[in-house]
C-alpha cells in the first residue's frame, strides 16, 4: 500500500461543513481528491470546488437521528461506499449555567454530542465494508473549565469518551479518532472578540501567537483519515498551537517571566 494522502475515489461525508472549521474540512478533502459530501440546516453561499469536483450539500438537522441516518443512506446508495465521516457539527452561546433552561441543555447536548453518535450509527455498515474511519471534532473546553460553555465542555468531553469506546468496539474494522480544536480564526472571528486589537490579544495568549485555521485543521483530519494512521484509533489529537499559557504566567507570552520560571524551579523554589 503507497503511504500516500491520495483520496481518489474515496467518499467522505462532513455534518456541518459550509462554514467555519467544517468548510475547512470539506476544502482540505477535495484537495486529496476525494468526493466530499457536507451538511448543514442552510446551504451556505458558495460551494467549494476543486479541480471540477464539487462538494454536495444536503439541509440536513443532525439532532434529528432519521435525518441523519436518511442522509448517510443516501450517500451510500450514490456512490456505494462512504469511506470517513467526520462529525464536526457544534457550538454553544456564552451563558452562565444556572440561566440555562432544559430545552437549552437539552439542545446543547444534541447539536454537540448526540448528533455524533446518530451519525456514527447510521454510518457504521458502510464505513465497516470500506475499512474507513470515523473523525470526531473536539475541543479544549473538553478538558479544561469552561465558564459560560459548561455543558459544551461536558459534551465535549463526552464525545471524546465515546472517541475512545467506539475505537475499542469497532476495531479492527473501523478506526475511530478526534481532532480536538483550541482557538480558530472562522469568518466571523475577529467580531466575535470586538475589535481588531482584542483578537490580536486573544491570539497572543496561544504559545504560537496566532490561531489556526480551518484548513489546519482540515489537514490533520486527511491525515488521520489517511494509509499513514492506519494503526492510530482511540487517538485525540489537539490542533491549538501549544494550548493555553499556564496562569502562573499571568496569560502573558513573555520569554523574560518564561526564564523566571524555568530558573525557579530548576532551582527547587516554586512559581506559585
Amino acid at each position: 500500500m503507497s503511504l500516500v494522502m491520495d483520496f481518489a475515489g474515496k467518499v467522505v461525508a462532513v455534518t456541518g461543513g459550509g462554514r467555519g472549521v467544517g468548510r475547512g474540512i470539506v476544502e482540505a478533502f477535495l484537495d486529496a481528491g476525494a468526493v466530499v459530501e457536507f451538511c448543514g440546516r442552510s446551504e451556505p453561499g458558495t460551494t467549494p470546488e476543486r479541480e471540477g469536483r464539487t462538494a454536495t450539500f444536503a439541509a440536513v438537522d443532525v439532532r434529528d437521528a432519521a435525518q441523519t441516518e436518511a442522509w448517510i443512506a443516501d450517500i451510500s446508495a450514490r456512490h456505494g461506499r462512504l469511506d470517513v465521516l467526520v462529525n464536526n457539527v457544534g457550538g454553544s452561546p456564552f451563558g452562565r449555567f444556572e440561566a440555562g433552561s432544559p430545552r437549552y441543555f437539552q439542545a446543547i447536548t444534541e447539536i454537540n454530542f448526540l448528533s455524533a453518535a446518530f451519525a456514527s450509527r447510521a454510518a457504521f455498515d458502510a464505513l465497516r465494508a470500506s475499512g474507513g474511519s470515523v473523525i470526531n471534532i473536539t475541543s479544549i473546553s473538553a478538558r479544561r473549565p469552561s465558564p459560560g460553555t459548561a455543558l459544551y465542555g461536558a459534551a465535549k468531553a463526552a464525545l471524546e469518551s465515546l472517541t475512545r469506546s467506539l475505537a475499542v468496539e469497532w476495531a479492527p474494522e473501523i478506526r475511530v479518532n478526534a481532532v480536538s480544536s483550541g482557538l480558530v480564526a472562522t469568518e466571523s472571528a475577529v467580531d466575535h472578540y470586538g475589535t481588531p486589537a482584542q483578537y490580536e490579544q486573544v491570539a497572543s495568549t496561544v504559545p504560537r501567537g496566532r490561531l489556526a485555521t480551518p484548513k489546519e485543521l482540515g489537514n490533520v483530519c486527511v491525515m488521520l483519515a489517511s494509509p499513514l494512521s492506519a494503526h492510530i484509533t482511540g487517538a485525540v489529537v489537539p490542533v491549538d498551537g501549544g494550548g493555553e499559557w499556564p496562569a502562573f504566567l499571568s496569560h502573558t507570552p513573555n520569554a523574560d517571566i518564561v526564564q523566571q520560571a524555568d530558573r525557579a524551579e530548576s532551582s527547587g523554589g516554586t512559581s506559585s
